[in-house]
């Protein structure tokens, strides 16, 4: 029992530091510093409570409690660790970019905290009501955090279009969960993959419907073809930390859940593979004609976030339900999120006031008036491209050669091609930082200390993760 509450801790400490935050802003004693120092020390705190956990066997805490709703393994810790990261460094960026643009209150950070308990929820959960459940706490702090800016159009435009076509994404899975029950009598995880295994999966038309509507949501979630179109007007109407935060820790928890999903059984996972083969290809080349056509920076980077799930998308093609531990996926995510984190923890700061900065060429010329600024995205760029000898490399190698072991040529064949178109978009804003005379002289982003020392951070941890090796 007290094994089971340690593992639960991180989640425990994310949800009481959430209501905390929520309690202290009625307070204007609190300023809105206090509470991103508050917000990075929940985070921090329940990071190294996570980091002390990774190290086990797969346990179903309480499960008399929880009646076997919740499954912490290796591969559900690291993606906690991966969200409670993304947690502290929004934070701390956050703690920069509001200093700039003042439509921050004391909430904001509690509901930053919150979104972090769904999504953590979420990576825990092995049965679909409890799936539903987090996936909304998750959205709803979401909503809330795209649209905080409430003066300005663009948010209340993004806001609108994400909360409007969430709601479809909350129905599909609410009517895919209430399918599967009625095909199989049990929305767990494990008693889904039992009836699939014992009955098949095609023979079921009632589970065929469900896991279709189920699967409709979680690409929804993640911005995969055909349900990508949202992202680019969201992304650019959110604060930059807030698009940083969502392209990261929610991309990091649904495709958690997705894989849990999906490896139920090896015969509904082979069900799909074809299906997803196709979509991951689609998604990787219709992210990047998106993305080449842009001239602004954050919504480049919004379309760029599509070929990525393109990328992981192939992952999830290449995974074995048999011996499933994840590591790709977590690998590739973990990669993509110090990359995407750092950029956006950047653009924090180098934006300026009402984020006036957002174009290619209005960052034309920066490697001369803010040379570690410039290098640091430079390096984030490469790695996102895939570059060696950057993390973002290495997470493409090793999708790549879980494509191929899987019987998957074709599909690494058309994700190499991807990551080469990829280089378009991202080497244009290396030129435009490099091979342009300044525009102007930043002066504005002079004072901030918290978002470059997290893009300092983030650059060490692009090299670092780049070192550690997994068996694919």
């Amino acid at each position: 029992m007290t094994n089971d509450f340690m593992l639960l801790m991180p989640l425990i400490i994310t949800g009481v530091g959430a209501i905390a935050l929520m309690l202290i802003a009625a307070y204007d004693k609190v300023t809105i510093e206090q509470a991103s120092m508050a917000s990075m020390g929940v985070f921090g705190l329940a990071f190294l409570v996570q980091l002390s956990n990774t190290i086990g066997t797969a346990v179903v805490p309480y499960d008399t409690v929880f009646n076997g709703m919740l499954v912490i393994s290796n591969f559900t810790k690291v993606a906690g660790l991966i969200i409670l990261a993304c947690g502290f460094f929004t934070s701390m960026s956050a703690h920069s970019y509001f200093k700039q643009n003042n439509f921050c209150t004391t909430e904001f950070y509690s509901l930053v905290a919150f979104s972090a308990c769904g999504m953590l929820l979420l990576t825990m959960s092995q049965e679909l009501i409890s799936v539903f459940i987090s996936l909304e706490i998750m959205s709803l702090a979401i909503y809330i955090l795209v649209g905080y800016d409430r003066q300005n159009k663009r948010a209340a435009e993004a806001v609108m279009k994400y909360l409007m076509l969430g709601a479809f994404a909350g129905a599909f899975l609410t009517m895919g969960t209430a399918l599967v029950y009625g095909g199989v009598g049990s929305t767990k995880f494990a008693l889904i993959g039992q009836a699939v295994a014992a009955n098949g999966f095609f023979t079921n038309p009632a589970l065929v419907c469900g896991a279709f509507f189920i699967l409709v949501a979680f690409l929804f979630k993640v911005a995969a073809f055909p349900f990508h179109a949202w992202v680019i007007d969201v992304y650019d109407g959110a604060a930059a930390p807030v698009t940083g935060y969502m392209a990261t820790g929610l991309k990091t928890a649904v495709f958690a859940v997705f894989a849990n999903f999906l490896v139920v059984d090896e015969t509904m996972r082979a069900g799909w593979v074809n299906y997803l083969f196709y979509l991951s290809i689609l998604t990787m080349f219709v992210g990047n004609l998106i993305a080449i056509g842009q001239t602004s920076l954050k919504r480049m980077l919004a379309a760029s976030g599509i070929v990525h799930t393109g990328y992981l998308l192939i992952a999830l093609v290449a995974v074995s339900s048999e011996h499933f531990s994840g590591s790709v996926i977590l690998y590739y995510l973990g990669a993509y999120s110090v990359g995407t984190l750092g950029i956006f923890a950047a653009l924090s700061y180098l934006g300026g006031a009402n984020e006036k900065r957002q174009t290619f060429d209005d960052f034309k010329g920066l490697a001369r008036v803010r040379p570690y600024s410039a290098a640091a995205i430079a390096i984030f760029l490469l790695s996102m491209a895939g570059i060696p000898p950057t993390a973002g490399f290495m997470g493409k190698l090793y999708i790549i050669t879980s494509a191929i072991s899987a019987g998957q040529v074709a599909l690494a064949v058309f994700g190499i091609i991807s990551s080469i178109l990829s280089m378009w978009y991202y080497l244009r804003l290396i030129i435009n930082m490099y091979f342009h005379e300044a525009v102007e002289g930043f002066e504005d982003t002079a004072d901030f200390k918290f978002a470059p020392a997290c893009t300092f951070i983030l650059v060490v941890c692009v090299f670092a993760i780049s070192l550690y090796p997994i068996a694919v």
